[in-house]
């Protein structure tokens, strides 16, 4: 299996989806590096980076659903790194 980094942006305009999200990422949590998120509160939204180093099939699913919950979007950005890890 191999893994990849990359980071998650996230764009929440319906804060009635902010529980759905952290369950999401905290089923995600084994995989995570690190988390930010920034309340812009004059504007109403809050925008949040995950990073993570996973499976890409890991990363697009979460970005996926994520993205499909009401009033969020979430994009993408993959590095070039990619590390071959052995399963036991």
């Amino acid at each position: 299996m191999s893994t990849r980094v990359a980071v998650i942006a996230i764009v929440v305009e319906n804060h009635a989806s902010v529980e759905a999200i952290n369950a999401l990422l905290h089923d995600a949590s084994a995989y995570m590096i690190g988390r930010m998120g920034v309340p812009y509160r004059e504007r109403g939204i809050s925008l949040i980076s995950v990073a993570l180093d996973a499976p890409q099939d890991v990363i697009s699913a979460l970005s996926g659903r994520i993205g499909a919950l009401p009033g969020v979007s979430a994009k993408t950005a993959y590095s070039n790194v990619i590390t071959d890890t052995i399963q036991t």
